[in-house]
């Protein structure tokens, strides 16, 4: 016999200050620790604080919250913060990493007219892994499309799982955008998916970042299988809140998007009567 038991895993569940934009960063840290998540990821961008180690210090001490994870300065609109060159970027991102206690640096693979820096992305990121105890978690991107055409903006892969990386971030919008099966880049990504951006998509081919629950990804079932495989990274609520017509709309959604992932995280699972 046998009685249905929660197994929750040891996964924490952090906020990414990107979800609070165009609010601040330190707001991010205020409305996590008001809402009750575990930690925050730092999204480095244009935002000074952002950049700035020791005010990150200051905002994690005030707010009793940790910062969990930093991601790396990637994007289109973050090509000149800390550095233009993208090795320092990750660097610097490393570096963040280690004096604020994160225990994870978010890469995005190169675009694809960064050769140089494409060329040697993967044994530059196992190097780069072998100097630190900080996790390199390389994150999924997605073809860009436009109407009837896709250009391939990401090298070597949008789909990171075709090249060997010691630890993978999996993001559920951009599953969507990319319109992959987002369980089976779960079973391809093993024991080295060390960490996901949970969000939500329909397809679009603009990355959406919904709130867990409003699209078509499997959110509530990736979740489920985290907690039945014992996944022991983090669970970053990633969404877009841009269109919030009030900060207390804002607060509403990353509160039903906590809510969502704890619910889901907390698994059924069958243990033997004693």
């Amino acid at each position: 016999m046998a009685e249905p038991a929660v197994k929750i895993p040891d996964a924490k569940v952090a906020l990414s200050t990107a979800s609070v934009y165009p609010e601040s960063t330190a707001t991010a840290f205020e409305i996590a620790a008001r809402l009750g998540y575990d930690g925050v990821e730092v999204m480095v961008w244009t935002d000074p604080v952002s950049q700035d180690i020791e005010a990150l210090r200051r905002l994690s001490d005030y707010h009793r919250i940790p910062i969990l994870a930093v991601h790396a300065p990637c994007l289109l609109i973050t090509q000149r913060v800390w550095s233009t060159d993208p090795w320092t970027k990750l660097q610097r991102a490393r570096a963040a990493a280690e004096k604020l206690d994160a225990s994870t640096v978010v890469v995005h693979p190169p675009f694809r007219w960064q050769r140089q820096y494409a060329r040697d992305f993967v044994s530059g990121i196992w190097r780069m892994a072998n100097e630190t105890d900080v996790r390199f978690a390389v994150e999924n991107m997605y073809p860009w499309r436009y109407r009837d055409r896709e250009m391939l903006a990401y090298a070597p892969d949008w789909d990171v799982t075709k090249d060997d990386y010691r630890h993978f971030t999996i993001d559920l919008s951009h599953t969507a955008t990319a319109r992959s099966d987002a369980l089976d880049m779960v079973d391809r990504m093993g024991d080295r998916l060390g960490h996901v951006h949970l969000a939500d998509g329909r397809g679009s081919a603009k990355d959406e970042h919904l709130v867990p629950g409003r699209g078509t990804q499997p959110c509530a079932e990736v979740l489920e299988r985290l907690a039945l495989t014992g996944f022991d990274g983090h669970v970053v609520i990633e969404v877009n809140t841009r269109r919030a017509m009030s900060s207390a709309e804002r607060e509403a959604d990353l509160a039903e998007a906590l809510a969502f992932t704890r619910l889901h995280l907390a698994s059924a699972v069958k243990v033997p009567r004693r």
